[in-house]
């Protein structure tokens, strides 16, 4: 049973820094390319950050979040990381992760194949 769990939300000021986490379990974490997402109230789920499954070539960004977000992830801990800084209050949302089993970088919520339960982000002006 693959397993996503997000940890790592939480509430910060404008200006500040969250390092969010997803462990992953349960399938061949190294055979998945991993995605990041958020969904604001009243809004579709937009893509957030993607990395390729053995970190070959540049990881891909949402251009709300480029200079700002980093991917990246360990295939040792089946981790996936996602570091967040200069947070804007616009930047308050459920992050979610994703697992799909591709060579690519996925950008369509539709492509993944697994998700996690997700983690609160709140960004305070």
């Amino acid at each position: 049973q693959v397993q996503l769990v997000e940890s790592g939300g939480g509430l910060v000021q404008a200006g500040g820094s969250l390092r969010l986490s997803c462990a992953a379990s349960g399938l061949t974490f190294s055979s998945y390319a991993m995605g990041w997402f958020r969904q604001a109230p009243g809004k579709e789920r937009e893509f957030v950050a993607a990395i390729s499954r053995r970190s070959i070539g540049s990881p891909y960004y949402a251009d709300s979040v480029k200079g700002r977000f980093t991917i990246s992830r360990d295939n040792a801990k089946t981790t996936v990381y996602l570091q967040m800084n200069s947070l804007k209050p616009e930047d308050t949302a459920v992050f979610y992760c994703a697992a799909v089993r591709s060579g690519g970088l996925p950008q369509g919520p539709n492509e993944y194949e697994y998700w996690g339960q997700g983690t609160q982000v709140t960004v305070s002006s």
